[in-house]
C-alpha cells in the first residue's frame, strides 16, 4: 500500500487574494446574503465568511450558496447549542476517540485526533453530533486564521469495516466539506491496514478535489512518514500512536473541564457559572 503514501502537494494552489481584495469580496458576501448576517452573526462571521470563500475558490457567488445551504442546516440542527454535557455524560471511552489535544503542530495549527481503534459504545447519530461539536471548537480555534487551520489525524491501528460504517462516515464527509469547508488543513491517516484500501477507494469518490490533496498516509515503519512526523509537531508531546514519544493518557477531568470553559465562550451552555476563560 505504498502508493497511498503519495499526495498531490505538489500542485500549484489557487492564488491567495490580498487582504483587500479579500475584504472586498466578504462585504459583497454579506450583501448577497441580505437579512442572514442579522438572524446568524456569530455564524456568519468576516471569519466565517472568510472560509467559505477560500474553500470556493474566492467565488462570491459559490460561496454565498453554501453559506445558505450551512444557515438552512444549522436551523435544523442547532450545531452551536451542543456542548460537554450532551454528548459525553457519562463514557470516557467517547472522549477519548475523538478529542482536541492541549498541544498544536509547529505551525501552530489544531490538533483533532481520532483514535478509531476504540470500541464506541454510542449510536451512529450520537458520533455525528461528537463531531459536529468538536467541528464547532475547530471553528472557533479558527475564526481568525487567513488559511486552512485543522490537522486532523486518524489512528486507524486495528481498524475493520465496523470500525467507521459507510454511512457514518459519508455523512461526516458531507458536513465537514459542506457546513465546515476550509478548515482542514492536513488529514493524516496513520497505519491503516490492508483491508482499508479497498474502503478508500469507495470513500474517495466523495471527496472533494481540495480535500483529497491535503489526505496524507502514514506508516510507523516508513522513513518518509516519520520524517513528515518530526517536520510537523514536536514528537515530545505527539502521542505514541502517530510516531510520537508521548504515552500520556487524556485527562478526562481537566479536559471536560476545558471544553465546558470552551462552551461557555462559545454561549452553547447558558446554565455554566463562572467567567468565561480561555483553553
Amino acid at each position: 500500500m505504498s502508493h497511498l503514501l503519495k499526495t498531490k502537494n505538489d500542485l500549484t494552489p489557487p492564488k491567495e487574494a490580498s487582504s483587500e481584495a479579500q475584504q472586498r469580496k466578504i462585504n459583497e458576501v454579506r450583501e448577497l446574503l441580505g437579512d442572514l448576517s442579522s438572524e446568524m452573526p456569530s455564524f456568519l462571521s468576516d471569519g466565517t465568511i472568510r472560509r467559505f470563500l477560500r474553500a470556493r475558490n474566492w467565488s462570491t457567488e459559490l460561496a454565498t450558496k453554501s453559506l445558505k445551504q450551512a444557515v438552512k442546516w444549522r436551523r435544523q440542527f442547532k450545531p452551536d447549542k451542543i456542548c460537554w454535557e450532551d454528548i459525553y455524560y457519562d463514557t470516557e471511552n467517547e472522549a477519548r476517540r475523538a478529542y482536541l489535544p492541549d498541544y498544536f503542530d509547529k505551525n501552530g495549527r489544531t490538533v483533532f485526533v481520532t483514535m478509531t481503534s476504540k470500541k464506541s459504545t454510542t449510536s451512529t447519530k450520537e458520533h455525528i453530533k461528537q463531531l459536529v461539536y468538536n467541528l464547532e471548537n475547530m471553528s472557533m480555534n479558527s475564526e481568525d486564521a487567513q488559511e486552512e487551520n485543522v490537522v486532523w489525524m486518524c489512528d486507524f491501528r486495528g481498524w475493520t469495516l465496523s470500525s467507521t460504517p459507510f454511512w457514518e462516515t459519508r455523512e461526516s464527509l458531507h458536513i465537514i466539506q459542506n457546513y465546515y469547508p476550509g478548515l482542514i488543513a492536513v488529514a493524516i491517516l496513520s497505519n491503516p491496514p490492508k483491508i482499508f484500501e479497498s474502503f478508500w477507494k469507495m470513500m474517495k469518490r466523495f471527496l472533494e478535489p481540495t480535500l483529497n490533496e491535503k489526505v496524507k498516509f502514514v506508516y510507523s515503519n516508513n522513513s518518509e512518514s516519520q520524517r513528515i512526523m518530526a517536520d510537523m509537531f514536536d514528537l515530545d508531546k505527539l502521542e505514541s500512536a502517530f510516531g510520537g514519544r508521548s504515552t500520556d493518557e487524556l485527562d478526562i477531568i481537566e479536559y471536560a473541564e476545558r471544553m465546558r470553559r470552551r462552551d461557555h465562550i462559545r454561549g452553547a451552555c447558558k446554565h455554566i457559572n463562572g467567567d468565561a476563560a480561555t483553553s
